[in-house]
């Protein structure tokens, strides 16, 4: 089964790293550091199938010479940088698929550095290596190690790809860095497949992660190259030892949770009511109180006649009136009530 792997580095000045060197040792040559006057020297390095030098398409007939000579192009890379910290190269390492034959591998991983080339418009050195012999015999890889900066007919200019500050990113109206490197690992996914289809290979890679894939599995431990050589020698690493350990007891608590689930979804839900206040129980053997707006205009009525008729020097309540006094205060309601604003009256009573 075809496997994916890509892992994005960086070659930092702040690690104690140089391009010259990475460079050098990638491609199994010689190269002198201008800076330094040191000398690496991987030519004795028998593993390398192939390396070669990708440009932007628009730097094609440009006077660029130095950016297709090794050499030249990563110690440009160095002067490019002042800061003592500063990020010289950019490397992108990626399997190629043991079902392809050299050549199919090859052509995927010349069809990816040229790819990041035009995406990036940068220098792209690709080194192809085969497994050594005391290694994995499945361990195909590519490397392509990048400038950080733009190749211009001048020299190296701005800083390019992932590392683009997130202004210059969001000026360009770019998506971030966490995006970037998603759409990275999804082009490399693409191009592999596409590579396997059409050798009529079956197999397929995902560059998602096993949860977004629906697998339900811990991904297996990532053990340093170091530490796997230590062990080779007959040599104990702590560091591989806690990484497995670690590994295991993440699958045994998975594998705890699935058990639970499995009981969980096995037992009737019980299902429990609400607690019940006391103020609840005694509000609900009080009777409904039921509004009657005839009965609250009439009680308004009198309440207005009552005023009316204390204003006027009478204390007794209209049940007592004499009957002329009656009929005065029939024709005050029936005009009140008939009049235009008698509905904004009562309402102000």
């Amino acid at each position: 089964m075809a496997s994916f792997f890509l892992r994005i580095d960086s070659v930092a000045r702040g690690a104690g790293r140089r391009a010259t060197a990475a460079a050098a040792y990638r491609a199994g040559e010689r190269i002198r550091d201008e800076r330094t006057g040191d000398l690496h020297n991987y030519s004795r390095r028998r593993d390398v199938l192939h390396t070669e030098i990708f440009l932007p398409a628009q730097g094609a007939g440009l006077p660029i010479a130095w950016a297709r000579n090794r050499e030249r192009l990563w110690n440009m890379a160095e002067h490019a940088e002042k800061r003592h910290n500063a990020r010289v190269a950019r490397e992108y390492q990626v399997t190629l698929p043991i079902e392809l034959d050299p050549g199919q591998r090859l052509a995927l991983a010349r069809a990816f550095a040229q790819e990041m080339a035009e995406r990036y418009k940068v220098a792209v050195d690709l080194a192809v290596h085969q497994p050594r012999p005391e290694g994995d015999p499945r361990n195909f890889h590519a490397h392509l190690l990048t400038t950080t900066r733009e190749v211009t007919p001048t020299g190296l200019g701005a800083k390019a790809g992932l590392d683009m500050t997130p202004l210059e990113r969001r000026r360009r109206e770019l998506p971030d860095h966490r995006q970037e490197y998603v759409n990275v690992r999804e082009r490399w996914a693409i191009l592999t497949n596409e590579a396997l289809r059409a050798a009529h290979v079956a197999a397929r890679v995902d560059h998602r992660s096993l949860a977004a894939q629906g697998i339900d599995r811990e991904p297996r431990p990532s053990i340093p190259l170091m530490h796997l050589k230590m062990e080779q020698r007959g040599l104990r690493s702590g560091v591989a030892e806690r990484l497995r350990a670690n590994y295991r007891e993440r699958v045994q608590r998975r594998q705890q949770r699935a058990a639970e689930r499995a009981v969980v979804e096995h037992t009737a839900p019980v299902t429990r009511a609400a607690p019940v206040t006391r103020t609840a129980q005694v509000a609900a053997t009080l009777p409904t109180p039921v509004v009657d707006a005839d009965e609250v205009r009439r009680h308004a009525r009198e309440a207005w006649l009552l005023l009316r008729s204390r204003e006027s020097g009478k204390e007794h309540p209209p049940v007592h009136e004499t009957g002329e006094e009656s009929a005065r205060a029939a024709r005050e309601r029936e005009s009140l009530e008939s009049g235009p604003h008698a509905a904004d009256d009562q309402l102000a009573l």
